[in-house]
């Protein structure tokens, strides 16, 4: 009954440990699930500190039988013994200490020596017999150790039937059973808790690349909506501030129009930027429109607005509000435009929006960036994240466009700000 006791406590310890396992990984996934909505990192235990091959070291006390035998002068011919044992610790510390380490693992070195260890198991087993078969269950520790993938199972049930046959050439068929059965379990348990232990480790290492990744694109898409927001309201200003300029010395009312325009603007950017910090702000097309026809008019442009098609939903008006945005901005800026023409058609199936103008058509291109810079480069990856598409350039009469296509009924937009605000807000830009 000794070997069914041993059995139930080796059973007992690999369950204990799938258990950990799978309370890590549980964790684990929760903690990326939450960096993912927050984007912050995880607060999950950090990893301790990687096993190595001194973990494996005090199994070698069960070859302290054989030593004892040694010792005491029972073994015929010890110097021969003493050897083998020397010769069978060294290998045997060798493979431990190159199995935490993948490369070195699967290394022809790491086989052979395992080669070696069986040859030398083999020899003091039938040369010996007793206490040396002890060696068999050290054997299948380290194959356990340095074996992983499909053939650990088939080395594992091969040495385990060697390992009997063996001993059962030696002594009897109990004793080949019992070191049969423990070569076996040494082997796959020890093959069970390191792989275990691996994959711990790399889903711990996971959790915290995707942490990672999540700050890095939140800080992206916030450092985009604070280039939209005041690149937009910052040029308003600047044209509006030049009007009232030009009519405070002939015509004080219009100044003050414009003055009164400079402080609402103001205002709202101010509301804009705070609900950008919380993760709150979607866009409207309406209100968008509204702006552009002032922004326009103030910078001696004349605005021409086509709109036609159903109602959009929500998430396709604030992507295409974000694109009058910021095209509208451009060619307030640097156009030299006297008309710009904002088109809408809606599809059954997608919407398109142009917007172009009749300036010099020129675009500057920054190294890195492409034509338009960083506004061009956000505005093409989150039209692609909302499964839509950008085509921006010179336009063929003179001036530039920049035309959006964005499905009307969305499958899906990507979640990745704080409180669930969409990725997907498309930046139209021309900065030339």
């Amino acid at each position: 009954m000794t070997w069914l006791r041993r059995t139930r406590r080796r059973m007992r310890a690999v369950q204990r440990a799938r258990a950990r396992w799978r309370a890590d990984t549980a964790r684990c996934r929760a903690a990326v699930s939450a960096a993912r909505g927050t984007g912050t990192p995880p607060a999950v235990d950090r990893p301790g500190p990687a096993p190595t091959g001194f973990s494996l070291l005090p199994w070698l006390l069960m070859g302290l039988g054989s030593l004892s035998n040694l010792l005491q002068g029972t073994s015929p011919d010890p110097w021969a013994g003493a050897l083998g044992l020397l010769a069978f610790d060294s290998l045997y510390v060798y493979v431990t200490f190159r199995s935490f380490d993948r490369e070195k693992r699967e290394a022809a070195p790491t086989r052979v020596a395992l080669l070696l260890m069986a040859l030398v198991t083999t020899a003091l087993a039938l040369g010996y017999g007793g206490d040396w078969l002890m060696f068999f269950p050290l054997l299948g520790l380290a194959v356990g150790a340095a074996l992983r993938g499909p053939w650990l199972g088939r080395t594992a049930l091969l040495l385990t039937l060697y390992a009997g046959g063996v001993c059962a050439v030696r002594e009897r068929w109990v004793d080949a059973t019992d070191i049969a059965y423990d070569t076996f379990l040494s082997s796959m348990v020890t093959a069970a808790i390191l792989g275990l232990s691996e994959a711990v480790r790399e889903l711990r290492a996971a959790r915290e690349e995707l942490a990672r990744r999540a700050v890095q694109k939140e800080r992206l898409r916030f450092s985009r909506d604070l280039h939209d927001l005041l690149g937009h309201t910052l040029s308003v200003i600047v044209v509006k501030s030049e009007a009232a300029r030009r009519l405070a010395p002939r015509d004080m009312d219009a100044a003050l129009v414009q003055i009164t325009d400079i402080e609402s603007v103001g205002r709202q950017a101010l509301t804009e930027i705070r609900e950008a910090v919380t993760g709150y702000r979607e866009g409207s097309l309406a209100t968008e429109l509204v702006r552009a026809r002032s922004a326009l008019s103030a910078a001696s442009v004349r605005p021409v607005v086509r709109q036609s098609g159903t109602p959009l939903e929500p998430q396709t008006e604030a992507l295409l509000g974000w694109v009058v945005r910021e095209a509208v901005t451009n060619v307030v800026r640097h156009s030299d435009a006297t008309c710009c023409e904002i088109t809408i058609e809606g599809a059954a199936e997608r919407v398109r929006l142009t917007v172009c103008d009749n300036g010099t058509g020129r675009a500057v291109t920054r190294p890195g960036e492409g034509i338009g810079g960083t506004g061009l480069t956000g505005l093409t990856e989150r039209l692609a994240a909302a499964g839509g598409s950008l085509t921006a350039g010179p336009s063929p009469r003179g001036g530039f466009t920049v035309t959006a296509r964005l499905p009307v009924q969305e499958p899906q937009f990507a979640v990745t700000g704080a409180a669930g605000v969409t990725s997907a807000t498309a930046t139209a830009s021309r900065v030339r």
